[in-house]
């Protein structure tokens, strides 16, 4: 997960899952759609940034219960890096 502030007053959000990556298109689909699920989540209590997530190969054969526990950790790092 790649971050760096903006100059728009809300966070944002990208994604890279690449075919390379993660080759099934429906693990990938699910991947994005954990993603944006707990972005939406956390959004409000975001600084105003711009997130890049960044799937390795691993992240495909990841159960969500593991990929929304790993999400919530990079969304913590990312509020302490930007808050103090």
């Amino acid at each position: 997960m790649l971050f760096c502030h903006n100059m728009h007053k809300q966070p944002r959000l990208g994604l890279a899952v690449a075919k390379r990556r993660v080759r099934r298109a429906t693990a990938r689909n699910r991947l994005k759609r954990v993603v944006r699920e707990s972005f939406r989540a956390v959004a409000p209590s975001l600084p105003p940034v711009d997130i890049v997530v960044l799937a390795g190969p691993a992240a495909g054969a990841t159960n969500n219960a593991k990929l929304f526990a790993s999400l919530e950790q990079h969304w913590q790092r990312i509020l302490e890096n930007m808050n103090g």
